[in-house]
This record gives structure tokens, sequence and C-alpha cells, in this order.
């Protein structure tokens, strides 16, 4: 049911399918096992936002296992700006500079203070995510692979009030369209089809991104689903019954495929970024730093092949019909885009369950990675091979969360 072409895209379902298979996946899901790309600083005790929320998942297939600190390699774990020599190189820079003095001491303090307040408006305002404060003592960092996304008994009318709230507060919704989740119904949701159709190529494509993620989240529950809970073992494994209430042509009247060409599209997004940060990761100076020379090397090299694949893949999104109007209103636009995905990465603070947290954070901070790196273009386009990649920069958490919310 799942076949043929994409909407707003000139790619088809069976291209996707051959080369991720055949091709990229495999690799892929070696460099996601190395040290670098395993090992995530999560701070999972940010209380929500939004509303007042105790209701934490008591299952235990909800709780996340820290790492102990000495588990954690130590390039990772000395500092997670050590991601490349020139990294390094700012942060020596910068101690030299607190030690000199740098801040004139003749400027007022409101001065400092503003530029200060320009700084960290630098950084955040080409940012989609509302990224965790690794330097936090709730800050801690957790072994991916020994965390896997799946099943963990956490639904019902908690799980139901955050993808309502993502859906109705964040997807550019006329107030005269019908709640996406249908109110009393349970399982069952009420897509925006008819709306999505009619409205403007970016706001579409938000919605479907969103979509796509919700349809990723519920693929790996219902493909890692509790089969068998007892004394002697727990065992997970394929639900079919689970997958088909969320994705049946018949019982999700039609919604189902739609929901999976949507997975589909959120795919081609982060495809696409991926075929852009090439030059990002090309240069001589970034390194997967994580203090074992000869691993951090064959995984740089990984990483490239992968990029390049990427690069080569026929059928890429054109993003150039994103934002392409008139320049004031594009700007508005883009940044209203910004602010509705922003949005949405605070509210995975308001989670009750810690594994779903977890993955929720990090595959809304790896989808705003790969949004920063589309609308970031002409910044990485201008990178030198050598010295700092004045205008754009990724950190070690952007880097992570992008690699792995790909393999979702």
């Amino acid at each position: 049911q799942v076949t043929g072409y994409l909407d707003d895209c000139t790619c088809d379902v069976e291209t996707i399918d051959a080369f991720n298979n055949y091709k990229l996946f495999p690799r892929l899901n070696e460099l996601l096992e190395s040290d670098y790309f395993r090992y995530y600083k999560v701070n999972l005790q940010k209380p929500c936002p939004f509303w007042e929320d105790n209701s934490h998942c008591g299952m235990r297939d909800c709780a996340v296992q820290p790492c102990p600190s000495d588990e954690v390699p130590d390039g990772i774990r000395d500092g997670s700006y050590k991601y490349s020599e020139e990294a390094n190189n700012l942060a020596e820079e910068c101690e030299e500079a607190k030690r000199l003095g740098a801040v004139d001491d003749s400027l007022s303090k409101e001065a400092r203070q503003a530029v200060l307040q320009w700084a960290q408006h630098d950084d955040s305002s080409d940012s989609f995510c509302e990224a965790d404060d690794i330097h936090s003592p709730d800050a801690e960092y957790v072994d991916l692979l020994l965390n896997p996304e799946r099943y963990t008994g956490y639904k019902g009318p908690d799980a139901w009030k955050i993808w309502n709230s993502i859906y109705e507060e964040n997807c550019f919704k006329p107030q005269n369209v019908k709640r996406p989740l249908a109110s009393g119904r349970g399982e069952s949701f009420i897509y925006l089809t008819k709306w999505v159709s009619r409205v403007c190529v970016e706001k579409r494509a938000f919605y479907r991104l969103i979509s796509g993620l919700h349809a990723s989240i519920n693929i790996h529950l219902s493909a890692r689903y509790l089969l068998q809970d007892s004394w002697s073992e727990k065992k997970w494994g394929p639900n079919v019954t689970e997958f088909q209430q969320r994705f049946d042509e018949v019982l999700t009247r039609g919604e189902g495929p739609r929901r999976l060409k949507n997975l589909y599209f959120l795919y081609l997004i982060e495809l696409r970024a991926l075929s852009k940060v090439l030059p990002f990761f090309e240069r001589p100076g970034f390194q997967l730093y994580t203090g074992n020379k000869s691993q951090d090397a064959e995984m740089k090299h990984l990483l490239l092949e992968i990029l390049h694949l990427a690069k080569s893949f026929p059928l890429h999104f054109d993003e150039n019909s994103f934002f392409a109007g008139n320049k004031k209103e594009a700007a508005k636009l883009k940044e209203e885009f910004r602010l509705h995905f922003k949005n949405i990465s605070k509210i995975m603070d308001c989670v009750g369950c810690f594994k779903c947290r977890l993955w929720g954070k990090l595959q809304t901070q790896g989808l705003g990675t790969a949004l920063k790196i589309l609308f970031s273009e002409n910044l990485i386009e201008k990178i030198p091979e050598s010295g700092p990649s004045y205008g754009f920069q990724l950190t070690r958490q952007e880097i992570v969360a992008l690699f792995n919310a790909f393999g979702r």
C-alpha cells in the first residue's frame, strides 16, 4: 500500500527503500554502535514548562539507566567541546582571554551584560531546539544501545496529551479545523488531510515532519513490543496487531499509508541535511574525539563515506521551494517555523516516561539540527578548510542527535 511517488517530491518509495536498505543503513548502523555516537548527554529532570505534571510512569520499562561516569570514554567525558582541534584551540584561547581580563574594564556593567546577551543570541538564533544545559548537575550520559527505543507501557491520557499539544499548538492549524485527536476516542486519530492539501508547501512540510516523527516512534513501539513478561524472562518482538491499528489502510480509514509516506518524507529531509553538511565534517581539523586515536580516525572515515553516499542520492528533496516567495513573508514564515519547532522540543520535557522522553528529546534535537543545516546552506558553503568554521557550528550533542535520529 505504501508505494510510488511522495507528495511535494520527485522521489518514490522504492528508490528510497533500495538506497537505504542495501547501501546506507548497514554503514550507518555500524557508526551508531561506535563510542562517539552511543553516548548522549541528557537532562531528564527538567520540569514541564506548560502544565503541572507529576504523572511519571511508574513502570520499570520507563526507567533510563544512566552511565557510571567511568564507563564514558575519557575524550567524551572530559568536555563536550573537545570534538575538534579547532574547538580545543578555541577553548585554550578563551582560558587565556579570561586570564588577561578580556572584557574591557572601562565598559559599564550594562554594556558588558549586553555583549554577553549578543553572544547568547548569536548562539541561539539559528537553533530550532530548546537544548538541554549539558553542564547542569542533572544532565547525565546515557548509553543509547543499553536503553533502546521500545514499548514501555506508557499510553493512555498522559501520552495522548503530549501528542495532542504537539499537533494542536504547533501545526499552523487554522481555528476552524477539528482537533487532530478526537476526544474520547482513545486510540483514534482524525488527521487534517483536507486542510493539509490546501496550505502552502512550508506549513504542509512542517505538519508532515511531525507526522513522520510520530510514525517512526509508533513503528519502533510496535516492532519492539513486550510480548512476554514473566518472572523468568522478558521477550520483545514485533506486535503485528499494534502496527495494524496504527497503519492499516482499512482500520485507519486510509490514513495509515499516508502516515508511513510522511515517514519517508522525514527521511528525505534528514538525508538532504546530511548531504549538505559534508564541508563541515570534511575539514582535517574535525575529529570524532573519544580519546581512542585509531578508532576515532576509523569512524571519521566511515562518517565521511556515509555523507558522500548521502550526497550521491539521485532524487534529493529540493528545499529551494521552501521560503522562496516574498523575502519579508519568507523571513517571517521561517521564524515562525523555528519557534513552532522550538516549542515542540520543550513539550518533550512533559513526557512522563523517561525512556520515551530520552528518545523524544534525541529525535526532536536531531530533526532540529537537520533544519538548522538546511537553513544555513550559505554559511556552510563558506566554511574554510582550516581554522574556525565562522558562522556555522555543531556541538557534539547536535551531531550525536542528528545521526541517531536519522538512524531511527
